[in-house]
């Protein structure tokens, strides 16, 4: 193997290596019990997520998906870079979001239930 190929070879499996940790997890698995997979398959898959009061997700990660609101509420997200915005959405509202990684907490003084559905 080539010095230059060796090096980038080691250079990106130290990068590999060190991002690994950083990743965002699953929705389906931060959020525990809050969230429930409701269809998985090669194309789509769809989570229910119900919040009570104060309830969080946990940070997690999306690519392309859209989240209908089932019923409103106000949350406040933290974005991966710790900047923070919030949100007050109305029962059957949709939206639409590109990737995206953030914690999401119900700050309504009710439940919150609306489902995830994420493009593959």
């Amino acid at each position: 193997m080539k010095p230059t190929t060796l090096a980038l070879a080691a250079a990106s499996a130290i990068a590999c290596a060190l991002a690994a940790p950083c990743a965002a997890q699953d929705l389906a698995k931060t959020a525990g019990k809050n969230a429930k997979v409701l269809i998985d398959n090669e194309k789509v898959r769809v989570i229910e997520l119900q919040m009570a009061p104060g309830a969080k997700t946990g940070m997690h990660s999306h690519g392309d998906n859209l989240v209908v609101f089932v019923t409103g509420g106000d949350a406040t997200q933290t974005m991966a870079d710790g900047t923070t915005k919030t949100m007050s959405r109305k029962p059957g509202e949709v939206l639409w979001s590109g990737p995206v990684t953030h914690d999401t907490v119900n700050t309504s003084k009710t439940a919150i239930r609306s489902l995830v559905i994420e493009l593959k």
